[in-house]
């Protein structure tokens, strides 16, 4: 049997690989003394994904140091952000959490007996905790409490109240817990420090905090379970692994923001402390690397191909996602996934006696729908009514968009500013030049006609998708086909809301910073 650990043993396992500590004295304080008491907690969003193993694997290491862990299922806090969990599927999605969070820790060996299971509504609806947060949106600014959301709060131009409550929540959890720190992604930064600020103010000890950093997605960014391209699910098949894995970004000898070494730093190396590059025989052979600043030197000189990389990288993340497909793969848990994430481009039959809302197929993510940036605007040659714009949405070449403006918008209001544009429109002349996709505005409904652009949320970027609320994960069409006649009949049900916003059976046109807007035209239609 091995010795237990010391206290400095215990205090490298649970801060390596972090990006930052809050309260290091404290921490090595606590450990002089006794076990310290962590927890995590994870909001019941979205679809937890394979940058999911970076938190777990921290846990690995905090159960090794003889830390006391809890899990928070924040099930609260995923509806207070911008109802990012449905009121009707937070039960289910918890329920999907709990079962696929057990799943991944079992598939890299962390025993579950260890560790504490706790659900946010178990205690947050208490009297207790109700008074206290009154206590505590007594004292918070405003200002305060958007500012420690702002990096984890989704973020939109009107904001909710419920989103502004998050951060005090979350501080409020330490206390009810009963825990010496808090885990948590480096992008927690602000709430954590929010809570050091203000419990103390209540009477309630500040805690410490324990920082990850926030892993690199396959496309380079942040790993996100609403951008399908850059993470791989837990439950996605070994081909779809492949295929994202294939297109993942990975330069040759370029170790910034590469979202396949960062897997291999903060989940695979601490798991197994080691990695096993697999090559054939001619280049070299496999080869086995007991320290990671090692396989990253050999990457960034060229000595490890980014092919051979990403092909190790599948064969080490399969063997952990195995488990949790078999697991996933009963009746029971795949009732679970499809009622927690129902799929939205499977419109339900209609009943008898009804007529049916949609054809199956006709759904809002087959439309190629994007910000755009106007990089120019001219009178079309030949049509007084026409504007001929240059468009950026994100390609190598701006996009050439005729649009009848001309009467409504002047050219001055048009020129640099962002718009919502439909991409995937069958291109066509219109008096000589060709238009590569449509503007999107709202018209007033009564004469005399008037017609505004729609806003894409301040901040975005030229090329960012613009969703349907709920229909965030399908596939654009590469093109829609005229005859199917697809954008006319989802168009057929775009309206402005009466606070501005445009929908589509009143459910909010998005990008992921919020709600896709116009400035005055409340109730007007959209094409």
């Amino acid at each position: 049997m091995e010795p237990a650990p010391g206290p400095q043993e215990k205090y490298h396992l649970i801060t390596r690989n972090l990006q930052e500590v809050l309260g290091e004295d404290k921490l090595m304080a606590v450990l002089k003394e006794r076990e310290l008491k962590i927890y995590w907690g994870t909001a019941t969003t979205g679809k937890p994904h394979v940058a999911y193993f970076v938190p777990m694997s921290k846990i690995a290491d905090f159960l090794k140091a003889g830390c006391e862990v809890t899990i928070l299922f924040a099930d609260l806090h995923a509806y207070l952000d911008n109802m990012k969990a449905p009121w009707e599927l937070l039960e289910l999605r918890t329920r999907y959490y709990e079962n696929v969070i057990k799943a991944m820790l079992e598939s890299i060996g962390v025993p579950l007996e260890k560790l504490k299971f706790v659900r946010g509504t178990d205690y947050q609806l208490s009297k207790e905790y109700t008074l206290d947060v009154y206590r505590l949106s007594s004292v918070v600014t405003q200002h305060d409490a958007k500012k420690a959301g702002a990096e984890v709060v989704k973020q939109v131009e009107h904001p909710l109240l419920s989103g502004l409550l998050y951060p005090g929540l979350q501080a409020l959890d330490e206390e009810y817990l009963k825990v010496d720190a808090q885990f948590g992604g480096v992008d927690q930064r602000k709430i954590f420090t929010f809570a050091e600020k203000y419990l103390p103010s209540l009477g309630y000890a500040k805690r410490v905090h324990l920082m990850n950093p926030m892993v690199p997605g396959l496309t380079g960014s942040k790993m996100s379970s609403s951008e399908e391209d850059s993470k791989i699910d837990l439950l996605d098949r070994k081909e779809d692994v492949k295929k994202k894995l294939k297109k993942a970004f990975c330069e040759p000898g370029n170790v910034e923001n590469n979202g396949v070494l960062s897997f291999i730093k903060h989940v695979l190396f601490p798991l197994k402390s080691e990695f096993v590059i697999l090559r054939e025989e001619k280049w070299g052979g496999n080869k086995t690397y007991t320290a990671y600043e090692a396989l990253e030197k050999d990457f960034a000189e060229q000595v490890v191909h980014p092919g051979d990389l990403k092909n190790s990288v599948e064969v080490a993340l399969n063997k952990l996602l195995d488990p949790i497909r078999e697991k996933f793969n009963s009746p029971e848990l795949k009732k679970l996934t499809n009622a927690a994430y129902p799929n939205p481009s499977k419109a339900k039959p209609a009943e008898k006696g009804t007529k049916n809302s949609e054809p199956e197929n006709v759904v809002p993510s087959r439309l190629d729908i994007r910000v755009g940036k106007v990089i120019s605007v001219e009178k079309h040659p030949d049509a007084d009514s026409l504007y001929v714009e240059k468009i950026d949405v994100g390609e190598p070449e701006p996009r050439t968009v005729v649009s009848g403006l001309v009467q409504f918008v002047p050219k001055e209001q048009l020129q640099d500013r962002l718009v919502v544009l439909l991409c995937n429109l069958k291109p066509q002349k219109m008096r000589g030049v060709e238009s590569q996709g449509m503007v999107l505005c709202a018209s007033s409904v009564g004469e005399p006609r008037q017609v505004e652009p729609l806003d894409p949320p301040a901040g975005c970027c030229a090329g960012e998708r613009v969703y349907v609320e709920g229909y965030e994960g399908g596939e654009p069409d590469d093109e829609l086909k005229p005859k199917k006649k697809v954008f006319e009949k989802l168009q057929a049900d775009f309206r402005v809301s009466e606070d501005c916003v445009a929908q589509w059976k009143q459910r909010n046109f998005l990008t992921k910073l919020g709600r896709v807007s116009c400035k005055s035209l409340k109730g007007g239609s959209i094409s």
